[in-house]
């Protein structure tokens, strides 16, 4: 039985030893590029070495997304596009950073809940409203129990049962309140 040669070549070469093989660039050309790639690299992050964009640039060519033009030599050409490389990482990192930059606009510019402590100029605001009200009242006990109740949170049905006021009482205190205040210019008539 007569033994076949293996077909398939298990090396694996790089763009740059394929252009060599094809013969599209010279040693000394070769030599070149590399000085040139280096140029262009300049200032790219650690993870694109200019190893990296002379492959790219060999591998579009065997590829044939980039075809040398005719009276071009080989080194103006992959110069051409070590440099187009370099542009597009700029351009994709620059798209990258702005879409950064709007999310994080747009996350500052979201609404914030407000703080729900309350700042010292607005306990000591609260304080001084909560005297002249108390004042305004110091004559009716049922407008005391219900202020206290609302101081403490609670509801109308938690201040009637915990107050021993009823219903009507509850109702006409509130509105004998709402008169005295709006009389006193410490609230906002609603319709």
């Amino acid at each position: 039985m007569r033994h076949l040669p293996r077909l398939v070549d298990k090396r694996v070469l790089l763009p740059a030893q394929t252009a060599r093989a094809l013969q599209l660039v010279s040693d000394p050309d070769l030599l070149r590029l590399k000085a040139i790639a280096r140029i262009y690299a300049r200032g790219l992050p650690p993870a694109m070495t200019w190893e990296d964009i002379l492959q790219e640039s060999f591998a579009r060519i065997i590829a044939g997304t980039r075809q040398c033009p005719e009276g071009v030599s080989m080194v103006a050409f992959v110069t051409g596009i070590l440099r187009s490389l370099r542009s597009e990482y700029w351009r994709r990192f620059e798209s990258a950073e702005t879409l950064r930059v709007k999310y994080q606009q747009e996350r500052v510019d979201l609404p914030s809940l407000p703080d729900a402590a309350p700042g010292p100029e607005q306990t000591v605001s609260a304080h001084q409203e909560l005297e002249i009200i108390t004042r305004l009242f110091s004559q009716d006990p049922a407008a005391l129990k219900i202020i206290r109740g609302l101081g403490q949170g609670l509801t109308a049905e938690q201040i009637q049962k915990t107050m021993a006021l009823s219903k009507t009482d509850y109702d006409s205190t509130r509105k004998r309140m709402r008169r005295v205040l709006l009389r006193e210019g410490l609230a906002c008539e609603t319709k």
